[in-house]
């Protein structure tokens, strides 16, 4: 089981993220994404039919994989509408961001970008 935090806001970073999610999870690696920093603010790109990546964005989203975005760097950020209107849960166990530990607890190996 693989945790991939995704915290830079570089779209072909985060492009590489999606497709190691979907690959590890075509291998049985169990992967889940969460959005962090930077990153948030990606998610109101990826949502738009126009851009290159939704596509891949998508079948990522609709697998299941991203298990959230950040409550705290979303709000920072002022992508909170985008954010929201996603769809995808926002995470805020850890002074509104997302715990590390939490996965780690839960037996997943942390990966970051």
């Amino acid at each position: 089981m693989y945790c991939l935090y995704a915290f830079n806001g570089e779209l072909m970073c985060f492009v590489h993220v999606l497709l190691n999610a979907l690959d590890m999870n075509e291998k049985g690696k169990s992967p889940l994404i969460v959005i962090e920093g930077a990153a948030v603010k990606l998610v109101g790109e990826l949502e738009k039919e126009s851009c290159p990546f939704h596509a891949l964005y998508m079948k990522t989203k609709e697998a299941g994989l991203i298990d959230g975005v950040c409550k705290a760097c979303s709000a920072k950020m002022k992508v909170m509408e985008e954010v929201q209107a996603s769809g995808l849960p926002l995470l805020d166990d850890m002074s509104g961001h997302p715990s590390m530990a939490a996965y780690a607890d839960k037996g997943y190996t942390i990966i970051t970008f």
